[in-house]
């Protein structure tokens, strides 16, 4: 699936496109449509914690969001070996509305619960 980013990725406003490629039942790859090079492996959250946040209201009307809108949430991972070590970014979701094709990244608040690099094995049963 291609999507357009709305508002841009943080650190890459260059990128105004990207594809969406489901790698299994949890993670995800997008990957720039302007450069081959560019990609990010994405983690579903709500598979790892609960995880809520209010999206601002500047972005739901940006990407045309409303109480019918099909929506995705994923999180960038940075994976690391073994698996357990990789840590995701949980204060820098990205939106995805996938009725429209169009996506954003938020940033939550710094008095948010969550973390920008919790690491997984944080999240597994022991």
């Amino acid at each position: 699936m291609k999507f357009e980013l709305a508002l841009p990725l943080l650190g890459f406003e260059n990128v105004k496109e990207v594809t969406l490629e489901k790698v299994d039942d949890i993670f995800m790859k997008m990957q720039a449509v302007e450069d081959k090079y560019l990609s990010f492996t994405l983690i579903d959250p709500f598979v790892l914690r609960d995880y809520d946040f209010e999206v601002p209201t500047s972005v739901q009307e940006t990407l045309e969001v409303d109480e019918q809108s099909n929506i995705l949430t994923l999180n960038i991972v940075l994976i690391q070996n073994p698996i357990e070590d990789s840590v995701v970014n949980f204060i820098g979701p990205i939106i995805f509305n996938t009725d429209n094709k169009k996506a954003a990244q938020i940033i939550l608040s710094d008095d948010s619960k969550y973390g920008i690099a919790e690491k997984i094995s944080s999240f597994l049963q022991k």
